[in-house]
Formats: C-alpha cells, sequence, structure tokens
C-alpha cells in the first residue's frame, strides 16, 4: 500500500521510473509520449545532460544558502540573464519554487508598492473568469477557476473579474477582431471606474490563457488596450507567464507577441524544466527602487528562494531557450504542430476550436459543431481522455470547465520544444486514436 498522499486518493498511478527525451516509462516498461509536457513544464525533455551536469557540478560546490544571509553565484547569474531577455523596464528578479509563490510573491508586492507610494486605498485586485493563477489562497483567491475556489471561497481575499478574452465563444457575429479585442478590454475600464480607481491595485491577467480554458490567445490589440487602461488610473499591470512563458509560445516571454510592457510578471514551469522546482517574480526598477528608498524590505519570503542548484538547472535551460536557439525551434514546430493538428482534427465533427502558439496547442471539444454546444459535463469526457491516452501511450492534459468553469471540454497539448516532426506525428497519431476509442 503506497503511503503517499496523491491528488486523487481512489486511483493507483504507473511508478515512473526513466525520462528519455519526449518520453517517460513505467516501473513496467511502457513508454508515454510527454504530450503536455507534464503540464507545460518540461521544455526541454527529459534527461537533458547538460541541465543535469550543471545540477551536479552546483551540487559538488554548494547545496544551499539561505537568503537572508547570502546570495549565490547561480542566483546572481540567472537574474542577469533573465534581465537581459526580459520586457523593457524589467530590472529585479525574485527566484522562488514555482508558479503559485511566483504569483503569490507578485499580489504582495503590488500591494507593499501601493502602500510604499503612499496610496494604502489601493487594496482591490481585478482578474478574469476563466484564468488560473496557483493553488496557494492569495493566488486561488485572485484566480478566476471557479471550481478550483468553490471550497476556499469563505477564507479567501478574493479579486473582481472581467470576461474573459475568447473569441471563439464571445466574438460575437459580425464583430472585428479589433473591435471585439477593445470590447474585451473595456471591460476592465468598466470594473475600474465602478470599483473606484483609488482603491484598484494591478489587474493580472495570463497572456495565453493555460489549464482552466486551454491555450486562448489574446485577440489582436487587447493587451495594448489593457495597458493604456492601466497607466491612465495608476494601476499595475501583472501578467502570468508561468504557463505561457520562457519560449513555449514561440518568444521567450509570451507577451512581447502583444507589445506590452508589464509591470510585474512571474515565471515558472519551463524555467526549470521540471528538472528542479523554481518559479521567478520579476519586476520593474520604479516598482523595486519604491520599496529601497521607503521601507528598504519586502515583507515576504520561503526557505528555498534563490536555491543555488534550482537557479544552476536554470541557468542551463534557460540558456538552451535562448543561445541554444530551443524557444525558436518552439516556434518552428509549432508551425508545423498546428498544421499537423489543423489536418487531423480541422474537419472532427467534434473538435471545435484548434488554438495556441508555438508549442502550446489546444483542442476544444463540442457536442455539435455548428452550435458550439458542449458535451453535458456528467459525462466527464476530459477525465475520459485522459485515462484512454495513457492506455495508448500518450500523456495530453483535458480540462473540463472550459467556458465557465462547469461546461465544456479541452485537451491542451504542450510537448517538449525537442520534438522531431516524426513525433508531432505521433502525438497526433495517438490523441486521434484517444478521441475515437472515447468519442
Amino acid at each position: 500500500m503506497s503511503h503517499v498522499f496523491s491528488r486523487n486518493s481512489n486511483t493507483t498511478l504507473p511508478v515512473a521510473v526513466r525520462g528519455e527525451g519526449i518520453y517517460l516509462y513505467d516501473s513496467n516498461g511502457k513508454s508515454y509520449l510527454d504530450g503536455s509536457g507534464g503540464a507545460a513544464v518540461s521544455c526541454l525533455g527529459h534527461a537533458d545532460k547538460d541541465v543535469i551536469a550543471a545540477m551536479a557540478d552546483q551540487m559538488s560546490k554548494l547545496e544551499f544558502a539561505h537568503t537572508g544571509f547570502l546570495t549565490s553565484e547561480p542566483a546572481e547569474a540567472l537574474a542577469t540573464r533573465l534581465v537581459a531577455h526580459a520586457p523593457e523596464g524589467i530590472e529585479k528578479v525574485y527566484i522562488v519554487s514555482g508558479g503559485s509563490e511566483a504569483v503569490e510573491a507578485a499580489l504582495k508586492l503590488a500591494r507593499q508598492y501601493v502602500l510604499e507610494i503612499g496610496q494604502p486605498e489601493r487594496k482591490r485586485f481585478i482578474a478574469r473568469r476563466q484564468s488560473y493563477h496557483g493553488n496557494t489562497l492569495g493566488a486561488l483567491g485572485t484566480g478566476g477557476n471557479m471550481w478550483r475556489r468553490a471550497p476556499f471561497d469563505p477564507v479567501m481575499v478574493s479579486a473582481s473579474h472581467i470576461a474573459p478574452c475568447y473569441a471563439y465563444r464571445f466574438q460575437e457575429a459580425g464583430e472585428t477582431e479589433r473591435d471585439y479585442a477593445l470590447r474585451a478590454a473595456n471591460e476592465l475600464e468598466d470594473e475600474i471606474l465602478r470599483l473606484g480607481p483609488e482603491t484598484v491595485v494591478a489587474f493580472i491577467a495570463e497572456p495565453v490563457v493555460g489549464a482552466t480554458a486551454g491555450a486562448v490567445p489574446p485577440a489582436s490589440g487587447y493587451f495594448k488596450r489593457v495597458r493604456e487602461i492601466c497607466d491612465k488610473y495608476g494601476v499595475l499591470l501583472i501578467l502570468d507567464e508561468v504557463m505561457c512563458g520562457m519560449g513555449r509560445t514561440g518568444t521567450f516571454f509570451a507577451c512581447e507577441q502583444e507589445h506590452v510592457r508589464p509591470d510585474i510578471v512571474a515565471i515558472a514551469k519551463g524555467l526549470g524544466g521540471g528538472y528542479q522546482p523554481i518559479g521567478a517574480m520579476l519586476c520593474s526598477e520604479a516598482i523595486h527602487d519604491a520599496i529601497k528608498q521607503g521601507s528598504g524590505f519586502f515583507q515576504h519570503g520561503h526557505t528555498y528562494l534563490g536555491h543555488p542548484i534550482a537557479c544552476a538547472a536554470a541557468n542551463a535551460v534557460v540558456n538552451k531557450l535562448t543561445a541554444g536557439g530551443l524557444t525558436k525551434r518552439s516556434a518552428e514546430m509549432g508551425r508545423y504542430f498546428e498544421q499537423s493538428l489543423n489536418a487531423e482534427f480541422g474537419q472532427h465533427q467534434h473538435v471545435g476550436d484548434i488554438r495556441g502558439r508555438g508549442m502550446f496547442r489546444a483542442l476544444e471539444l463540442v457536442k455539435d459543431k455548428d452550435t458550439k454546444a458542449p458535451f453535458e459535463p456528467e459525462k466527464g469526457l476530459a477525465k475520459s481522455i485522459k485515462a484512454k491516452a495513457m492506455e495508448n501511450g500518450l500523456i495530453c492534459y483535458p480540462n473540463s470547465g472550459t467556458i465557465d468553469g462547469k461546461h465544456g471540454d479541452h485537451i491542451l497539448l504542450a510537448p517538449p520544444y525537442i520534438c522531431t516532426e516524426a513525433q508531432i506525428d505521433e502525438l497526433v497519431e495517438k490523441l486521434a486514436q484517444s478521441l475515437q476509442d472515447v468519442l
């Protein structure tokens, strides 16, 4: 009997024993094509020798140094490397152990910043429905994943939520993409005015929405208008790139494609590629200087901040994503991935939308393609597809509640950037078989 407290107490999971490239192997010798990178984590695939060597080298020199007393060479190098590739104005990096921690740090920094500049009345956050920002109480309370939030609502400080920018579901007939982008973005201004501009700290959003809605890209011009609104009312813009950043959508930071500058950005997942738990919160120099010239102390912290071995791993990963060309490869292979998905599923009677960027793609499943009607929630479609795909040797990331937290199903795909065309073909073939088996 296992003594591990697993995610699902009624499920017995295969035991993973080995990884190689884009494949994982269990204790029975079965192989699984890692078509979702776990949860969009494994950008380099498994058993990368350079990352492992970097970790081993660091482990032989220094395994831990508490950041209340010392910094470390890997942490300093990683921060410098990230800033070199960050959006203009981003100058400081706060290194944590994962995505939820990165978002939590972003929220707390935003609140402390308004205190430091003498605007204590700013205490409200705005986010979007069908967003997901992490599982700590602060990050969960800000997010718009209603199913995950529901049990903990009584103990969370909640944000207010506006509509997502989700063209497949909410762009109206006859409405241009630009008109829809502006209409969706202007909901932010309406909400700021409803709450009172002097009470709003920040707006937080995923540039490309991840797990909750499935690789939903924004309509062109949406984030440009969001930036204008934030600037108009002195509201900070926090971008959550935990899932969509680090080359996943074909640029190192996903927001590069929106030509928008965040005040704070959260990253994780692909930052460490799964080799070590790591995340980071990056902020503008102006925000950092407000702390430095005010109290001088960010009232936040965790024991494993800037962990040297995690930073060494991330340095090796980021080097491969940038100088090593894997972000560029994500964009190139992403185009082949898109073509392959469209060729296989474009006419599928139950695939309503194929969307995403780079190596971050999703299929939205529908009962009726013409009306976009979803399958009934009680069918448990996402759960069935996940199980069948595993049986067929494919790890993918199906989810339910795509539309409103209850209705709708999608399959998120986020394979490693090292995929070959033949491996993408294999992924698509196994997914097609799994859908056929279930539907």
